[in-house]
Protein backbone atom coordinates (compact mmCIF):
# COMPACT_ATOMS: atom_id res chain seq x y z
CA UNK A 1 0.00 0.00 0.00
CA UNK A 2 1.08 3.45 -1.19
CA UNK A 3 2.87 4.90 2.60
CA UNK A 4 0.21 7.96 2.43
CA UNK A 5 -2.95 6.00 1.62
CA UNK A 6 -1.57 3.95 4.91
CA UNK A 7 -0.86 6.70 7.44
CA UNK A 8 -2.44 9.91 5.80
CA UNK A 9 0.79 11.76 7.38
CA UNK A 10 2.44 14.45 6.14
CA UNK A 11 5.01 16.28 8.08
CA UNK A 12 7.15 19.38 6.50
CA UNK A 13 5.11 18.72 3.72
CA UNK A 14 6.63 15.51 2.83
CA UNK A 15 5.01 12.00 3.27
CA UNK A 16 5.93 10.44 6.64
CA UNK A 17 6.31 6.50 5.63
CA UNK A 18 5.54 5.25 8.78
CA UNK A 19 4.50 6.83 11.81
CA UNK A 20 8.34 5.92 13.91
CA UNK A 21 10.71 8.12 14.35
CA UNK A 22 14.70 8.41 15.74
CA UNK A 23 14.55 10.98 18.98
CA UNK A 24 18.08 12.93 19.28
CA UNK A 25 20.81 11.55 21.45
CA UNK A 26 24.08 13.96 21.66
CA UNK A 27 26.89 12.33 20.27
CA UNK A 28 24.93 9.07 18.54
CA UNK A 29 22.40 10.57 16.00
CA UNK A 30 24.00 11.51 13.03
CA UNK A 31 23.24 11.24 9.61
CA UNK A 32 25.33 8.06 9.46
CA UNK A 33 22.93 6.62 12.58
CA UNK A 34 19.40 7.62 10.91
CA UNK A 35 20.98 6.21 7.58
CA UNK A 36 21.73 2.59 8.84
CA UNK A 37 18.22 2.89 10.18
CA UNK A 38 16.32 4.58 7.52
CA UNK A 39 13.90 1.29 5.75
CA UNK A 40 12.01 1.70 9.12
CA UNK A 41 11.40 4.82 10.35
CA UNK A 42 9.65 7.71 8.35
CA UNK A 43 10.87 10.55 10.17
CA UNK A 44 14.78 11.47 12.42
CA UNK A 45 15.58 13.91 15.06
CA UNK A 46 19.54 14.25 14.39
CA UNK A 47 21.43 15.80 17.35
CA UNK A 48 21.91 17.52 19.86
CA UNK A 49 23.55 20.37 18.38
CA UNK A 50 24.36 23.21 20.28
CA UNK A 51 24.35 26.08 17.68
CA UNK A 52 25.89 28.95 19.79
CA UNK A 53 28.96 30.05 22.25
CA UNK A 54 27.21 29.28 25.30
CA UNK A 55 25.98 26.26 24.24
CA UNK A 56 29.49 25.26 22.66
CA UNK A 57 31.03 25.56 25.89
CA UNK A 58 28.14 23.52 27.59
CA UNK A 59 28.93 20.47 25.36
CA UNK A 60 33.09 20.77 25.64
CA UNK A 61 31.88 20.86 29.35
CA UNK A 62 30.01 17.85 29.01
CA UNK A 63 32.42 15.62 26.67
CA UNK A 64 35.25 16.55 30.03
CA UNK A 65 32.74 15.02 31.92
CA UNK A 66 32.85 11.87 29.88
CA UNK A 67 29.06 12.27 27.77
CA UNK A 68 29.50 12.20 24.56
CA UNK A 69 28.61 15.04 22.17
CA UNK A 70 28.90 16.40 18.67
CA UNK A 71 32.11 18.63 19.16
CA UNK A 72 32.64 21.11 16.07
CA UNK A 73 33.87 24.54 14.83
CA UNK A 74 30.95 25.97 12.61
CA UNK A 75 27.47 24.63 13.68
CA UNK A 76 26.37 25.82 10.01
CA UNK A 77 28.56 23.89 8.30
CA UNK A 78 28.14 20.44 10.51
CA UNK A 79 24.55 21.08 10.12
CA UNK A 80 24.61 21.48 6.25
CA UNK A 81 27.16 18.61 5.85
CA UNK A 82 24.39 15.93 8.12
CA UNK A 83 21.34 17.30 6.71
CA UNK A 84 22.55 17.23 2.79
CA UNK A 85 22.87 13.42 3.84
CA UNK A 86 20.03 12.88 4.47
CA UNK A 87 18.35 14.15 1.45
CA UNK A 88 18.77 11.05 -0.77
CA UNK A 89 16.67 9.11 1.47
CA UNK A 90 12.65 9.21 2.03
CA UNK A 91 13.34 9.82 5.96
CA UNK A 92 11.72 12.91 6.91
CA UNK A 93 14.69 15.20 8.43
CA UNK A 94 14.61 16.84 11.44
CA UNK A 95 17.54 18.77 13.32
CA UNK A 96 17.15 19.00 17.40
CA UNK A 97 19.22 22.50 17.95
CA UNK A 98 20.31 23.69 21.51
CA UNK A 99 20.51 27.61 22.10
CA UNK A 100 20.90 30.12 24.23
CA UNK A 101 19.01 32.47 22.47
CA UNK A 102 15.80 32.96 19.60
CA UNK A 103 18.73 34.57 17.38
CA UNK A 104 20.69 31.89 17.18
CA UNK A 105 18.20 29.22 16.00
CA UNK A 106 16.91 32.12 13.62
CA UNK A 107 20.17 32.04 12.09
CA UNK A 108 20.51 28.42 11.31
CA UNK A 109 17.11 28.20 9.81
CA UNK A 110 17.54 31.15 7.61
CA UNK A 111 20.86 29.18 6.82
CA UNK A 112 19.80 25.60 5.91
CA UNK A 113 15.87 26.71 4.65
CA UNK A 114 12.94 25.03 4.41
CA UNK A 115 13.67 21.33 3.56
CA UNK A 116 14.15 20.58 7.58
CA UNK A 117 12.23 20.21 10.48
CA UNK A 118 13.97 22.79 13.17
CA UNK A 119 13.63 21.08 16.68
CA UNK A 120 14.02 23.54 20.07
CA UNK A 121 15.60 21.16 22.72
CA UNK A 122 13.47 22.05 25.63
CA UNK A 123 14.01 18.55 26.89
CA UNK A 124 18.27 18.63 28.17
CA UNK A 125 18.52 18.31 31.78
CA UNK A 126 22.25 18.23 31.88
CA UNK A 127 23.27 21.07 34.32
CA UNK A 128 25.60 23.06 31.60
CA UNK A 129 22.82 23.50 29.12
CA UNK A 130 20.62 24.79 31.45
CA UNK A 131 22.60 26.83 32.91
CA UNK A 132 23.44 28.09 28.84
CA UNK A 133 19.63 28.58 28.72
CA UNK A 134 18.02 25.66 26.87
CA UNK A 135 17.03 22.44 27.71
CA UNK A 136 14.95 22.56 30.06
CA UNK A 137 16.04 25.93 31.31
CA UNK A 138 12.96 26.87 28.77
CA UNK A 139 10.41 24.53 30.21
CA UNK A 140 11.03 26.86 33.84
CA UNK A 141 11.12 30.10 31.46
CA UNK A 142 8.05 29.65 28.70
CA UNK A 143 8.36 33.52 27.53
CA UNK A 144 12.04 32.33 26.23
CA UNK A 145 10.54 29.33 25.13
CA UNK A 146 7.53 31.34 23.68
CA UNK A 147 10.21 33.78 21.74
CA UNK A 148 12.47 31.03 20.63
CA UNK A 149 8.84 29.50 18.59
CA UNK A 150 8.06 33.31 17.10
CA UNK A 151 11.40 33.40 15.53
CA UNK A 152 11.84 30.38 13.99
CA UNK A 153 8.45 30.42 12.53
CA UNK A 154 9.82 34.39 11.56
CA UNK A 155 12.19 32.16 8.83
CA UNK A 156 8.97 30.25 7.45
CA UNK A 157 9.97 27.22 9.09
CA UNK A 158 8.74 23.67 10.20
CA UNK A 159 9.00 23.84 14.15
CA UNK A 160 9.40 20.89 16.42
CA UNK A 161 9.75 21.59 20.57
CA UNK A 162 11.35 18.35 22.77
CA UNK A 163 9.69 18.31 25.96
CA UNK A 164 9.92 16.31 29.05
CA UNK A 165 6.97 15.35 30.72
CA UNK A 166 6.39 16.52 34.28
CA UNK A 167 9.02 19.71 34.49
CA UNK A 168 6.79 22.39 34.06
CA UNK A 169 4.55 23.83 36.40
CA UNK A 170 1.31 22.63 33.75
CA UNK A 171 1.76 20.44 31.15
CA UNK A 172 -0.95 21.43 29.28
CA UNK A 173 -0.96 24.84 29.73
CA UNK A 174 3.07 24.66 28.25
CA UNK A 175 1.19 22.83 25.36
CA UNK A 176 -1.40 25.62 24.37
CA UNK A 177 1.79 27.79 24.29
CA UNK A 178 3.71 26.15 22.23
CA UNK A 179 0.80 25.95 19.90
CA UNK A 180 -0.52 29.60 20.17
CA UNK A 181 3.66 30.56 19.70
CA UNK A 182 3.23 28.96 16.35
CA UNK A 183 4.83 25.54 16.53
CA UNK A 184 3.73 22.44 14.26
CA UNK A 185 5.32 19.63 16.59
CA UNK A 186 5.15 18.39 20.24
CA UNK A 187 7.83 15.76 20.64
CA UNK A 188 6.93 14.42 24.62
CA UNK A 189 9.26 12.48 26.73
CA UNK A 190 6.58 10.73 28.74
CA UNK A 191 8.73 9.99 31.51
CA UNK A 192 6.39 7.99 34.20
CA UNK A 193 3.15 9.28 32.55
CA UNK A 194 2.79 6.73 30.00
CA UNK A 195 -0.84 6.94 28.14
CA UNK A 196 -2.30 9.47 30.36
CA UNK A 197 0.02 12.12 29.50
CA UNK A 198 -0.38 11.80 25.93
CA UNK A 199 -4.11 12.08 26.09
CA UNK A 200 -3.80 15.00 27.81
CA UNK A 201 -1.87 16.49 25.11
CA UNK A 202 -4.05 15.37 22.33
CA UNK A 203 -6.91 16.99 24.37
CA UNK A 204 -4.85 20.24 24.71
CA UNK A 205 -3.75 21.36 21.31
CA UNK A 206 -3.86 20.13 17.38
CA UNK A 207 -0.84 20.20 16.65
CA UNK A 208 1.22 16.60 15.48
CA UNK A 209 1.86 14.95 18.43
CA UNK A 210 5.13 12.41 19.09
CA UNK A 211 5.29 10.06 22.21
CA UNK A 212 8.43 9.02 23.20
CA UNK A 213 10.15 7.02 26.32
CA UNK A 214 10.33 3.24 26.32
CA UNK A 215 8.26 2.26 23.03
CA UNK A 216 9.54 -0.58 21.88
CA UNK A 217 6.99 -2.85 21.26
CA UNK A 218 4.11 -2.79 19.15
CA UNK A 219 1.67 -3.11 22.26
CA UNK A 220 3.08 0.11 24.26
CA UNK A 221 3.16 2.34 20.59
CA UNK A 222 -0.14 0.82 20.04
CA UNK A 223 -1.49 2.74 23.56
CA UNK A 224 -0.24 5.90 22.98
CA UNK A 225 -1.64 5.49 19.14
CA UNK A 226 -5.02 4.97 20.64
CA UNK A 227 -4.84 7.83 23.27
CA UNK A 228 -3.28 10.44 20.70
CA UNK A 229 0.02 10.65 19.00
CA UNK A 230 0.69 10.75 15.48
CA UNK A 231 3.81 8.79 15.92
CA UNK A 232 6.02 7.65 18.26
CA UNK A 233 10.39 8.05 18.78
CA UNK A 234 13.02 5.71 19.74
CA UNK A 235 16.51 6.77 20.82
CA UNK A 236 18.49 4.30 23.20
CA UNK A 237 16.41 1.57 22.42
CA UNK A 238 16.38 2.53 18.31
CA UNK A 239 18.15 -0.64 17.22
CA UNK A 240 17.54 -1.60 13.51
CA UNK A 241 15.66 -5.18 14.50
CA UNK A 242 13.25 -2.92 17.02
CA UNK A 243 12.71 -0.45 14.41
CA UNK A 244 11.73 -3.36 11.84
CA UNK A 245 9.47 -5.03 14.32
CA UNK A 246 7.69 -1.99 15.36
CA UNK A 247 7.47 -0.82 11.70
CA UNK A 248 5.82 -4.37 10.19
CA UNK A 249 3.45 -4.30 13.11
CA UNK A 250 2.29 -0.89 12.97
CA UNK A 251 1.94 -1.34 9.01
CA UNK A 252 0.13 -4.43 9.22
CA UNK A 253 -2.39 -3.20 11.76
CA UNK A 254 -2.99 0.19 9.80
CA UNK A 255 -3.46 -2.17 7.32
CA UNK A 256 -6.28 -4.23 9.21
CA UNK A 257 -7.68 -1.76 10.51
CA UNK A 258 -7.92 1.37 8.29
CA UNK A 259 -6.81 3.84 11.06
CA UNK A 260 -3.93 2.85 13.06
CA UNK A 261 -4.06 5.78 15.64
CA UNK A 262 -7.77 5.15 15.96
CA UNK A 263 -9.10 6.63 19.55
CA UNK A 264 -10.35 4.26 22.01
CA UNK A 265 -14.07 5.26 22.07
CA UNK A 266 -14.66 7.67 24.84
CA UNK A 267 -16.43 5.60 27.24
CA UNK A 268 -13.07 3.75 27.59
CA UNK A 269 -10.86 6.77 27.94
CA UNK A 270 -10.37 7.62 24.90
CA UNK A 271 -9.16 11.34 23.75
CA UNK A 272 -11.46 13.60 22.42
CA UNK A 273 -10.58 12.24 18.63
CA UNK A 274 -13.26 9.56 19.91
CA UNK A 275 -16.13 12.14 19.65
CA UNK A 276 -16.29 10.69 16.05
CA UNK A 277 -17.68 7.51 17.30
CA UNK A 278 -20.05 8.83 20.08
CA UNK A 279 -23.72 8.37 19.19
CA UNK A 280 -26.15 10.83 19.95
CA UNK A 281 -26.28 12.47 23.31
CA UNK A 282 -29.20 11.05 24.65
CA UNK A 283 -28.11 9.14 27.76
CA UNK A 284 -26.10 9.52 30.85
CA UNK A 285 -21.83 8.88 29.45
CA UNK A 286 -18.62 10.30 29.61
CA UNK A 287 -19.77 12.48 26.72
CA UNK A 288 -22.04 15.16 28.19
CA UNK A 289 -19.12 16.05 30.69
CA UNK A 290 -17.15 16.83 27.53
CA UNK A 291 -18.99 18.93 25.68
CA UNK A 292 -19.44 20.99 28.76
CA UNK A 293 -15.81 21.05 29.28
CA UNK A 294 -15.57 22.38 25.37
CA UNK A 295 -18.56 24.39 25.92
CA UNK A 296 -20.78 22.90 23.34
CA UNK A 297 -24.54 22.60 23.50
CA UNK A 298 -26.20 18.77 22.28
CA UNK A 299 -27.86 20.09 19.31
CA UNK A 300 -24.27 22.19 18.06
CA UNK A 301 -23.14 18.83 18.81
CA UNK A 302 -25.28 16.76 16.43
CA UNK A 303 -25.18 19.19 14.14
CA UNK A 304 -21.83 19.28 13.80
CA UNK A 305 -21.29 15.54 13.11
CA UNK A 306 -24.55 15.70 10.70
CA UNK A 307 -22.41 18.27 8.69
CA UNK A 308 -18.97 16.68 9.06
CA UNK A 309 -20.60 13.53 6.75
CA UNK A 310 -22.63 15.66 4.10
CA UNK A 311 -21.79 14.19 0.55
CA UNK A 312 -19.89 10.75 2.75
CA UNK A 313 -21.14 7.43 2.87
CA UNK A 314 -21.21 8.45 6.58
CA UNK A 315 -24.19 10.66 6.00
CA UNK A 316 -26.59 7.36 5.36
CA UNK A 317 -27.69 4.56 7.92
CA UNK A 318 -31.15 4.31 8.01
CA UNK A 319 -30.46 0.76 9.71
CA UNK A 320 -28.82 2.28 12.51
CA UNK A 321 -29.69 3.33 15.78
CA UNK A 322 -29.79 7.09 15.19
CA UNK A 323 -30.24 7.08 11.11
CA UNK A 324 -26.64 7.62 10.04
CA UNK A 325 -23.63 6.45 10.47
CA UNK A 326 -22.26 9.64 11.68
CA UNK A 327 -23.74 8.56 14.99
CA UNK A 328 -22.00 4.62 14.68
CA UNK A 329 -19.30 3.25 17.14
CA UNK A 330 -15.81 2.05 16.35
CA UNK A 331 -15.65 -1.16 13.97
CA UNK A 332 -14.32 -2.84 16.63
CA UNK A 333 -17.69 -2.84 18.80
CA UNK A 334 -19.72 -5.54 17.45
CA UNK A 335 -23.21 -3.88 15.59
CA UNK A 336 -25.27 -5.99 13.22
CA UNK A 337 -27.42 -2.99 12.68
CA UNK A 338 -24.27 -0.62 11.15
CA UNK A 339 -22.57 -3.65 9.54
CA UNK A 340 -26.01 -4.58 7.83
CA UNK A 341 -25.69 -1.09 6.22
CA UNK A 342 -21.97 -1.00 5.74
CA UNK A 343 -22.87 -4.07 3.03
CA UNK A 344 -25.17 -2.30 1.14
CA UNK A 345 -22.87 0.13 0.96
CA UNK A 346 -20.21 -2.36 -0.40
CA UNK A 347 -17.91 -0.20 2.28
CA UNK A 348 -15.68 -2.32 3.68
CA UNK A 349 -14.52 -1.60 7.58
CA UNK A 350 -11.49 -0.14 6.70
CA UNK A 351 -13.15 2.34 4.65
CA UNK A 352 -15.65 3.06 7.30
CA UNK A 353 -12.83 4.06 9.68
CA UNK A 354 -10.82 5.67 6.85
CA UNK A 355 -14.06 7.85 6.63
CA UNK A 356 -14.20 8.32 10.64
CA UNK A 357 -10.72 9.42 10.75
CA UNK A 358 -11.70 12.24 8.71
CA UNK A 359 -15.05 13.09 10.17
CA UNK A 360 -12.64 13.13 13.14
CA UNK A 361 -10.12 15.57 11.55
CA UNK A 362 -13.12 17.74 10.95
CA UNK A 363 -14.31 18.07 14.61
CA UNK A 364 -11.45 18.62 16.04
CA UNK A 365 -10.56 21.42 13.11
CA UNK A 366 -13.63 22.79 14.98
CA UNK A 367 -13.13 22.79 18.71
CA UNK A 368 -9.56 24.12 17.90
CA UNK A 369 -10.52 26.82 15.59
Amino acid sequence: MDPYDRFELILNNEVVKTPIAIASMAGWVDAAYVLARADHVGAAFMGGYSIDEATLKASDALVKAGRKEFVYDDPVEELAKQTALLKESDVVCGVNLRGSAPDAFQQIAEALGRGVVYEIDAHCRQQPMIDAGCGEYLLHHPDQLKATIEALKSAGVTVSVKIRAGVAANDKDLARLIWKAGADVIHADLMDFGHAKVRQLRNSVPLMLIANNSINSFSVAKEMFSHGADMVSLARQSGAETLAALDAAVSQYADEIGWYNAPKQLCRGGDMRALTFCCMPVKDCPLLPLLRRIEMERGAFIALKQECVEKTPLEEGEHTCFGSLAFCCKSSTPCMFRDMHLRELGLSHQDYMRYKRRMAEKIMATIFS
